[in-house]
């Protein structure tokens, strides 16, 4: 009823054109963290609003519709100490905060590139 497993542990993308196929083994450690990270509620959305130029608190609460001031500050600080994005104050007056990626964080353009491009080809547009 099932295919017979693999002599080989490795999992090809039947997908992609075989050159540019990863070789996807049954665990990957890395993989699983990067999702851990990355699979918070709201925090894809504040990293593709970072990508986009945003670097204001403010900023991120106008162009993410429900994320709560606490929400955002949780996931923002999650971010730094994983060292995607740094926090950066001025020191004039009025203090001034803002946020940008590290190079670890704008090493994410082409994941969230790709993100996009499957949702706009997969997911359907409810309208909300």
């Amino acid at each position: 009823m099932f295919p017979e497993p693999r002599d080989s542990p490795a999992v090809r993308s039947a997908t992609m054109p075989e050159t540019e196929r990863t070789e996807l083994t049954d665990h990957c450690p890395q993989y699983e963290r990067a999702a851990e990270i990355l699979g918070h509620r709201w925090t894809g959305l504040i990293v593709r609003s970072l990508l986009a130029g945003r670097t204001r608190f403010s900023e991120f609460t106008a162009s993410i519709p429900g994320l709560s001031d606490r929400l955002l500050s949780e996931r923002l600080k999650q971010l730094e100490a994983e060292g995607i994005v740094t926090r950066c104050v001025s020191s004039e007056t009025p203090v001034r905060v803002d946020y940008r990626l590290t190079e670890k964080g704008e090493a994410l353009a082409g994941v969230v590139d790709a993100l996009v491009d499957w949702a706009e080809r997969w997911v359907p547009d409810d309208g909300g």
